[in-house]
């Protein structure tokens, strides 16, 4: 009789403890998570194979992007997939950077879409458009893909090139294929987790 009771009286104080989350940190894993294996693993990709993306890997990061967070959910952002011979060749007059990759996605906002903080007028255009730009590299190594974010592009000439993105300042391009080279020398170095950040 004793043992059961004891029993009864370890049932519930094991319920207590998940009902609480006392026990949270025995439940949590303790091997790595695999968005920080991505994260960790993906690298800036300067070298790319001539093969090109298939309809899924495209549709694919592009569904990645579009569920981007924003701000006031505004989704103030468009994407646009370069991944013609001649566009690409067009695109090429606008930045040294596109590594041979088959396919370029750029990503442009619109301010006048965006949310705005209220005690400084701060647009969160930007913003948004970076957040949409991470989604798409993740997504694009959680795929086995190589790509690497390039800000060095002539926004006039890209205007004129293409008038699609007409309204919209393009922020961010993002060469994506099938890697052909490795991670550069640089890629582990990061502060410690000391430097890089503070408990408050």
């Amino acid at each position: 009789m004793k043992n059961k009771f004891l029993h009864k009286i370890s049932d519930l104080t094991h319920l207590h403890h998940r009902a609480t989350f006392s026990d949270l940190p025995k439940r949590l894993p303790t091997r790595e998570s695999t968005f920080r294996a991505i994260a960790k693993e993906r690298y800036s990709c300067r070298s790319f194979r001539s093969t090109p993306l298939t309809d899924f890997q495209i549709n694919h990061i592009l569904e990645a992007a579009r569920l981007a967070p924003s701000a006031a959910n505004k989704q103030p952002v468009h994407v646009w997939v370069v991944k013609s011979p001649e566009a690409l060749e067009k695109l090429k007059g606008a930045t040294d950077y596109t590594f041979g990759a088959p396919a370029v996605f750029m990503v442009g906002c619109r301010h006048e879409d965006a949310w705005v903080r209220k005690y400084d007028g701060k647009n969160g255009a930007e913003v948004d458009a970076a957040i949409v730009g991470t989604h798409i590299m993740l997504e694009a190594a959680a795929l086995g893909l190589g790509n690497v974010w390039v800000g060095s592009f002539d926004p006039a000439k890209i205007k004129a090139d293409f008038p699609e993105t007409e309204g919209y300042e393009v922020v961010c391009l993002f060469p994506v294929g099938v890697a052909a080279g490795e991670p550069g020398p640089r890629h582990t170095e990061r502060k410690t987790l000391e430097e890089f950040s503070s408990v408050l």
